[in-house]
């Protein structure tokens, strides 16, 4: 029987003998194997896996992963760097040292997360190669940088870090967004939300924000829901369906719409509706998706659709003016031409272009409205734009 069945298998007698074989021997050839499966298995089996190795190291062999550093997996990082410190400790640290200033970023990146085991004391000397870490292209180095960065307070990061908030690249921002995040720096989230409002990148800037403010006090706030828009909005291109779990999307939708059913709040369950019935109406969306992530999407689903449509609707009109933050989800929802009429006397030329795409969309288009839209409009671009709709 293959030997990564074995140790992923559910037989006791099986994967410990695997796993204190796969230590004792230091079995190179096995671990790799198993980090070429890490994307076809599941994170629970990467998790017992990561336990059951974990289980099988003892002070006379933990050593014997030094051979691992060579193939990089984030399910295994963790669990190697605490076996690493907690039979090596101290002792180890100038060897790990070595590896982080020399290794390649897979080995660089086992020995970042070594490194954030230990007060800060022990690797001050190492904060500049980490901050220069922290910016790498490698996303497992740049992370588990950021996370001994964080763990020590580093203010000389944090403020490269704001300083890209500030940059006129949107990619530079977003940067700056994720590092902010892994520094967990909350007192930057209302900046943060500034740059999430004037992004091309908002989908992607809203999907950090839970890792930095739970999602239920995302909730409470009018700019933390547009983040939950964006995050429903972002599903499954940019996040996976598997993100209803992390974010309990469930008990979110469920305590809005029966404690805090603003005109905000509207607007995310209408435009939630929408996107459950579409990932439950298409089997190619959780085609990879395991048994608990479909059950809580179509259980989400099921949530929803007991929600009233009418209610809902008519608390979302409150966000038809042009300086709303949702205004353009809300848009989606519309269906009445003189709502849509009035919204055309606007000076912003995007939020001219999206009603009269709606328009169009419902057959309901008419030269007055191209008449009324270029009224307000200077930029030829945008008119020809306008004229070619």
């Amino acid at each position: 029987m293959d030997l990564i069945k074995k140790l992923t298998g559910k037989n006791p007698d099986e994967y410990e003998a695997v796993a204190k074989s796969l230590v004792d021997n230091s079995d190179v050839n096995l671990f790799a194997k198993l980090v070429k499966q890490d994307g076809f298995l599941f994170d629970f089996v990467k998790n017992n896996v990561s336990n059951r190795i974990k289980y099988a190291c003892n002070k006379d062999n933990y050593l014997n992963l030094m051979a691992f550093l060579d193939y990089y997996s984030p399910s295994y990082d963790a669990m190697i760097a605490e076996v690493l410190y907690n039979f090596g400790g101290i002792e180890l640290l100038p060897v790990m040292k070595e590896i982080f200033a020399s290794g390649d970023n897979g080995k660089k990146a086992y020995a970042a997360k070594y490194f954030s085991l230990f007060e800060d004391k022990y690797i001050q000397e190492l904060l500049p190669a980490l901050r220069q870490a922290a910016t790498s292209e490698f996303e497992p180095l740049s992370v588990n940088s950021i996370e001994v960065l964080a763990n020590v307070n580093d203010a000389v990061f944090k403020n490269e870090a704001i300083s890209k908030l500030n940059s006129d690249d949107e990619f530079e921002q977003y940067n700056g967004v994720k590092y902010l995040v892994g520094l967990k720096a909350q007192d930057a989230l209302e900046q943060i939300f500034l740059i999430m409002k004037k992004s091309s990148l908002s989908e992607n800037i809203a999907a950090e924000i839970p890792y930095l403010v739970p999602v239920e006090e995302l909730a409470k706030s009018d700019d933390g829901i547009l983040a939950l828009c964006n995050i429903v909005s972002a599903i499954p291109e940019i996040m996976p369906p598997s993100s209803v779990l992390d974010y309990n999307l469930y008990t979110v939708f469920e305590d809005l719409y029966a404690n805090n059913l603003t005109s905000a709040s509207a607007v995310l369950l209408m435009l939630a509706k929408d996107k459950f019935e579409e990932l439950t109406a298409n089997d190619e969306y959780l085609f990879d998706c395991d048994k608990n992530t479909k059950d809580e999407v179509f259980a989400i689903n099921m949530l929803l659709k007991k929600f009233n449509d009418l209610k809902l609707t008519s608390l979302l009109y409150d966000e038809l003016y042009e300086e709303s933050d949702f205004v353009f989800f809300a848009l989606d929802f519309v269906d009445e031409v003189a709502e849509l009429e009035t919204m055309l006397d606007s000076s912003n030329p995007t939020l001219i272009i999206k009603i009269l795409t709606i328009l169009k969309s419902q057959d309901k288009l008419t030269s007055a409205h191209k008449e009324l839209a270029l009224k307000n409009l200077s930029d030829d671009s945008f008119k020809q734009y306008i004229e070619a709709i």
